[in-house]
């Protein structure tokens, strides 16, 4: 793995308007992402950033994102949520269990009446803040508010992962993290993104998903489809020609014809689930 840069920041406010439904605000405690996923969208997002050109090995870290958060906050009168912990780039990557700006910003939320919260990441590292992500339980939470997590998994073959998210913990731990949750009767959920074609949506790789989230006591799953952006594209197409060649006709298929090509799988993914007992959507 290619060396990654921390670099500290600070920042004017913690909170930015988003229109990912059913979330008022998005709050990102790092610019860049470790995991360095090649499919990502991020760097197109952040194409004004200084860490696109250098995606994978730069992140900014906002270290006084959890003082500007309260900040915030206390200047409103309504519940700001619900809130989405890292829309852009995974709040709990590799640094988070060094600096903590991720369960700072927690600590702080779970103060605010109403406010709910989402996250999405690849890492298990989002089971040490099982104590404050309690706090939102109805059994404990004084004022209610809504709570979910997600775990991303792309592949459920570790070997296959590391090829296409190589800075990620593997598929196997995330998966592991969902089944500790759904114990502490957490709400868990399962993004598949990018469905890969002819690597993670074959019958053979979604069966396989399927089951072991199934088996995790996670009901709920997700998809979304490779956005076809030219930079995650020519990543994409590198790793196929490298490490699976026989998949190029599928990627080839799909970004000439997405919707005929994604009818197909579709029907797969809805078979698959109506026999595990698992609700599905597309995003």
């Amino acid at each position: 793995m290619t060396s990654v840069h921390i670099l500290p920041v600070t920042c004017k406010s913690a909170l930015s308007r988003t229109g990912i439904p059913g979330h008022r605000y998005c709050l990102n405690p790092y610019t860049g992402c470790q995991h360095a996923c090649i499919y990502c969208y991020a760097p197109v997002v952040l194409r004004f950033s200084p860490v696109s050109s250098s995606w994978g090995t730069r992140v900014h870290a906002k270290t006084n994102i959890a003082e500007a958060l309260e900040r915030e906050v206390s200047r409103k009168r309504d519940p700001i949520g619900p809130v989405m912990l890292g829309s852009v780039t995974d709040a709990y990557q590799p640094c988070e269990a060094d600096l903590g700006l991720t369960r700072r910003c927690l600590e702080v939320l779970s103060e605010c009446p109403g406010t709910g919260i989402s996250i999405l990441t690849k890492s298990p590292l989002v089971l040490r803040d099982v104590d404050v992500l309690r706090k939102w339980l109805p059994a404990e939470r004084v004022h209610p508010g809504s709570l979910s997590v997600g775990f991303t998994v792309t592949v459920p073959d570790d070997t296959t992962a590391t090829a296409f998210e190589p800075g990620a913990p593997p598929p196997s731990r995330r998966l592991e993290a969902a089944r500790v949750l759904a114990r502490e009767g957490i709400p868990v959920w399962i993004f598949v993104a990018p469905l890969l074609p002819g690597v993670g949506d074959t019958r053979e790789a979604l069966e396989r998903l399927l089951t072991e989230v199934a088996e995790a006591g996670v009901r709920t799953v997700m998809f979304d489809r490779l956005n076809p952006y030219a930079r995650a594209v020519s990543a994409v197409r590198a790793v196929y020609k490298a490490r699976f060649t026989h998949a190029l006709p599928d990627l080839d298929l799909y970004l000439r014809d997405p919707r005929r090509y994604c009818a197909a799988k579709d029907a797969i993914v809805k078979s698959l689930a109506g026999k595990l007992d698992i609700e599905i959507g597309v995003v």
